[in-house]
């Protein structure tokens, strides 16, 4: 920590900022509300006063943000935000990713990304500005409040992302010296230092942004008393708000695959299920949103899903952010004290919804024709249906913390807890939703283009059903699908691909491309079907074990992970394992650097090196130079994987990390891909040698002569000989103090060479003997005496076990199956919504 100039004047702007922003959203929703009770279109007084002042908010939330950036960027610690995200040794896209992991930067960009699509709105639809536009500023100000960090008496209006340290943060140094300024932040979170951190949470909250488009429309229609026109200019903007809400909750489950070390990508922890079911629903409106538009039915039903997806996404925000999980989720935020605010913003908009809808349900029309088991509304309402179940199978059991809570709140005791296995439970009903899907999807593509009765639907669907079953009957002799359930599922998802497949294909024949979008999608979430019907539910752990590892292991942990043991070979799954060596990650250096050939310092992230750097003949390092690590928490061991099959070998590096912040070491896998499998590798356990626990053999004293060569725990070495030090870590040396370092050369297992030096230090007549620990040895020295006379010392000795490993190995086949499906899924939402906005903007500009 030091002193420094505290940056006072551009907090003072950025929270200017947010007071301005907050204003102008609420003159903007009353001028806009004025201009809508008054028909105003294009012109008008006061719709002009509104689109003036969003256009204020929207440039005030600009520069809030840039504002908040430059503070992250330019490390003001003296403000808590920076101090509580950031720190000096990020690189610049995490910087970035710091802007967003709290909960006023995370509410920050989700009212950025809604000014932005409120610019959008504001220039592409003039008919429905007024309106929708109110709804639009009446949501800023809601999002805006969040970040106020307004107190009014016992009453706190937001979290200011713009506190200085000093005011959040009782320490006696602030009493000392107000203008005391941290060195360093407390920095990112080390396991969100990965790509998908930097584009996942913005995706997501541009993906919620996108839903208050076609709800501003809806409320606008009911308001308006336009109950059938709103659909149009909101159904491309609920295909793209699908398209993008789903890209990032695969980009979520990604990160998790590569990042955390469950084994999976969707844990059905409550906050992915609070993502997850809102994108259904939007799906589920958007199918009836397209069942009006052909034929002037489901308006209803959609006018009560869109609403429902908005208001699940608020829902969405009060479970996370509210504390209300408490420990049932590991994503949730703590709570700021905004949990009644959050309950606030979501009652408002969940009591002017129904009051919009109910004002005028009786009057929107209805069809009194009865939808028939051979129309394409029948079979893309069934659909619709679907999707709502699942959303609702997995809204209940995450809505448990709520329910306890109501319940408590009237004085009641209520105990539901969520599924104690919730991947199994989630799962058992998931799975055959999923299968109603494949099949709905499949079969209602053909009444979606044609003409149906049964006649015609039996011809149509045959071709496809017999392809699909000897698809299907190839790929269980090869594949071994035996489970009945899982036979379900390959069935209906190849059935799918093939309907949908044939319909592309007639599709493409008349060039009609634009309308290809729907098969497309359907295809791709068949495949992502299969492929998670493989990749999870023959999930095959090769890493089995017959012995105990630990009785501290559950039965399972001791027969699914092995014990490798550094530089011993092991068998294991069809491969043969080697533990070659810990090592960290330096900049400037390619692949990774040995543990051993490094040196601490007093600062974490730089390390000397005792040896040369030498990668493929070029040398990046000398003994005694300093590199630079980054995230000096990491820690990467070497595995070299060889087939005992074709001999062929290849080395993956899982991770572990002693995470600070959450109090624990993580652990994050390694993968190798292959074009029909993972490999999914990671260290369940490592050994260390610094814990209390560990039993070291009684030291043994050894005296040596320069030259001599000696024995450390069975590893040949050399003891060079003395030389005087002028600097030790974590140590000051005055002039009358002395200090030496003992340089012996260790031969290792592989050949290579391990530099030890053991120190004997003299500090104000005091003697230090530090021990020197080599993990690589299983070995500790000490320099317990020096003999001036003829050059010798004497050297303590510990032993101990060496260096291990617990290792779980997974494989996952099939899992490109799911990763492509989410590319082709993603492909055809773009290319529906690029046809429904092209639709749309003709019919604009004809003025219908």
């Amino acid at each position: 920590m030091i002193l420094s100039t505290i940056h006072t004047g551009i907090g003072n702007l950025g929270h200017l900022l947010v007071i301005i922003s907050f204003v102008a959203a609420i003159a903007s929703a009353m001028s806009y509300g004025r201009a809508s009770h008054l028909n105003e279109i294009s012109t008008g007084s006061w719709l002009k006063m509104g689109r003036g002042l969003f256009w204020l908010h929207g440039l005030a939330v600009l520069g809030t943000v840039i504002t908040l950036f430059v503070i992250i960027y330019n490390n003001y610690f003296e403000y808590h935000y920076a101090w509580s995200h950031s720190s000096v040794n990020l690189a610049v896209h995490y910087i970035i990713a710091c802007f967003w992991e709290g909960q006023e930067g995370s509410f920050l960009i989700w009212s950025f990304w809604n000014a932005l699509l409120g610019f959008i709105l504001i220039q592409t639809n003039k008919k429905w500005e007024a309106p929708v536009m109110t709804v639009f500023a009446a949501v800023q100000i809601f999002l805006t409040s969040m970040i106020l960090g307004v107190v009014l008496g016992d009453i706190k209006i937001g979290s200011s992302p713009f506190l200085l340290l000093r005011d959040v943060i009782s320490d006696p140094i602030f009493l000392i010296n107000p203008d005391f300024v941290p060195e360093d932040g407390t920095g990112l979170n080390p396991l969100l230092q990965n790509y998908w951190m930097v584009i996942h949470p913005p995706m997501t909250f541009l993906g919620f942004a996108c839903t208050l488009i076609p709800f501003s429309f809806c409320i606008a229609g009911l308001w308006k008393k336009d109950y059938k026109d709103w659909v149009r200019p909101a159904l491309p903007w609920t295909i793209f708000g699908g398209v993008i809400l789903g890209t990032a909750i695969i980009m979520g489950a990604y990160w998790a695959y590569e990042t955390l070390n469950f084994g999976g990508y969707w844990n059905w922890d409550p906050v992915e299920n609070a993502v997850y079911i809102p994108w259904l629903i939007m799906i589920a409106s958007m199918h009836t949103m397209i069942i009006f538009r052909k034929n002037n039915t489901a308006l209803k039903t959609s006018i009560v899903l869109v609403i429902s997806t908005f208001i699940l996404v608020l829902y969405a925000t009060f479970l996370v952010r509210s504390g209300i999980l408490g420990n049932t989720s590991v994503h949730s935020f703590t709570d700021l004290g905004l949990s009644g605010q959050l309950l606030i913003y979501l009652l408002f908009f969940v009591g002017v919804s129904i009051f919009m809808a109910a004002r005028v349900w009786k009057h929107i029309p209805t069809s009194e024709k009865e939808a028939s088991a051979y129309s394409r509304e029948f079979w893309i309402f069934m659909g619709a249906l679907t999707l709502c179940l699942m959303a609702f199978q997995v809204l209940v059991p995450t809505s448990f913390p709520v329910m306890n809570s109501i319940v408590e709140l009237f004085g009641g005791l209520s105990s539901l807890a969520p599924p104690a296995n919730q991947v199994a439970f989630y799962s058992e009903w998931q799975v055959w939703f999923g299968i109603g899907l494949a099949l709905l999807s499949g079969t209602g593509q053909f009444f979606f283009w044609k003409k149906m009765d049964k006649s015609k639907i039996i011809t149509a669907i045959t071709g496809p059903v017999v392809v699909s079953l000897l698809i299907s009957a190839l790929i269980f002799s090869v594949a071994k699908v035996n489970k009945p359930v899982y036979i379900l599922v390959l069935v209906a998802g190849v059935y799918s691909i093939v309907s949908n497949g044939k319909i592309l294909f007639d599709l493409l024949q008349s060039k009609s491309y634009k309308l290809t979008g729907g098969s497309i999608a359907h295809m791709g979430i068949a495949m992502m079907l299969i492929g998670i019907m493989f990749s999870e539910g023959y999930s095959r752990v090769i890493s089995k074990n017959t012995t105990t590892i630990s009785r501290d292991f559950t039965e399972e942990q001791n027969s699914n992970n092995v014990v490798l043991f550094l530089n011993d070979k092991k068998i294991m799954g069809g491969y043969e394992l080697l533990y070659k060596r810990e090592a960290m990650e330096a900049r400037g250096v390619p692949g990774y650097i040995k543990k051993s050939y490094l040196n601490d310092t007093e600062d974490a992230h730089y390390k000397t090196a005792n040896v040369p750097i030498v990668v493929k003949d070029q040398t990046y390092a000398q003994p005694g130079d300093t590199l630079y690590f980054r995230n000096p928490e990491n820690t990467y061991h070497e595995i070299q994987y060889t087939s005992l099959r074709s001999g062929r070998s290849f080395t993956l590096y899982p991770r572990t990390q002693v995470n600070e912040q959450m109090g624990q070491t993580i652990v994050s896998p390694d993968i190798k891909k292959q074009w029909n499998r993972d490999l999914y590798t990671f260290v369940a356990l490592q050994s260390d040698f610094d814990d209390e626990f560990t039993e070291w053999e009684k030291e043994k004293m050894q005296v040596i002569q320069p030259g001599e060569q000696f024995f450390i725990n069975d590893y040949v070495a050399i003891f060079q000989g003395l030389e005087r030090i002028d600097k030790v870590n974590f140590v000051t040396l005055d002039p009358d103090d002395a200090a030496v370092k003992a340089n012996i050369l260790v031969y290792g297992d592989d050949g290579d060479t391990l530099k030890m030096e053991p120190k004997f230090i003299i500090k104000d007549n005091n003697v230090a003997k530090p021990p020197e620990l080599n993990q690589e040895i299983a070995s500790r020295i000490t320099l317990e005496e020096i003999n001036p006379e003829d050059g010798s010392i004497g050297l303590g000795i510990e032993t101990t076990q060496k260096d291990w490993i617990v290792l779980q190995a997974i494989e996952k086949p099939h899992i490109n199956v799911l990763w492509i499906g989410t590319l082709v899924m993603i492909l055809g939402f773009i290319i529906a919504t690029r046809r429904r906005y092209v639709e749309f903007v003709k019919m604009r500009d004809k003025g219908v």
